[in-house]
């Protein structure tokens, strides 16, 4: 008799941790890892010194919690505006700069959409999210999941960036289990570096068909009458 595949709370986790580091090393092109133990927490809290969250409902409710230390936000914000081509002197020197925070909340709403496509492919079901939210904060603060919860699971994981700063991801969930009952195939996703690609190449090309050609229409002209 074929044993079931169960998903559970640590393998959806596991599937938040991959989102975020994956997210983040493209975004900054640098290495962003995670802690291979993760710590059961009894509540979920922004905490200084930047604290950024988001809440998904769908086929199961929770919240999402990163907190930035001023060093790794700003790391994380550099790196990933120098990879988009910003030169260092036009860029943010501190933490609780505007730009930061739209950074970060760029950046987190692009890795809980990578979260939430995984969900979609592995786990057959649908979960939505709202806007992330961003916190300067000097002061922790205690926050609580505004959804129906019945039994409430609470994990916090340790993240590094390339420079060795760190900062913390919690995820608040309600206890559930997956339970696979028949096998089915999962889409593939494209390559991000093959998108990225395929858009400068399609760019390249249209720029090279609206280039000046000078005088070459003028001289295929004379030439096409013998002259």
């Amino acid at each position: 008799m074929k044993k079931n595949k169960i998903v559970t709370t640590e393998d959806i986790l596991l599937k938040l941790c991959q989102s975020v580091s994956g997210v983040l090393s493209s975004a900054t092109d640098s290495n962003v890892s995670y802690s291979a133990m993760v710590q059961k927490i009894n509540k979920t809290s922004l905490k200084p010194d930047f604290g950024c969250f988001v809440l998904f409902d769908g086929g199961f409710s929770g919240l999402v919690v990163i907190n930035f230390t001023a060093k790794a936000a700003l790391e994380l914000y550099t790196k990933y505006m120098q990879n988009m081509g910003i030169p260092a002197e036009e860029l943010a020197i501190a933490h609780t700069s505007d730009e930061v925070g739209d950074v970060l909340g760029e950046l987190m709403n692009q890795l809980v959409g990578d979260f939430t496509n995984k969900i979609r492919k592995e786990l057959q079901t649908h979960i939505t999210q709202n806007q992330p939210k961003m916190l300067s904060l000097n002061k922790q603060v205690i926050l609580s999941v505004d959804t129906n919860l019945d039994r409430p699971q609470a994990r916090r994981v340790t993240f590094s960036t390339e420079n060795h700063n760190i900062f913390y991801l919690e995820l608040a969930m309600d206890k559930t289990e997956f339970i696979q009952l028949e096998e089915f195939e999962m889409d593939e996703d494209e390559n991000p570096d093959d998108i990225l690609e395929k858009t400068q190449q399609q760019m390249r090309e249209k720029e090279k068909q609206n280039e000046p050609k000078g005088n070459n229409d003028a001289d295929d002209l004379l030439s096409e009458l013998g002259l």
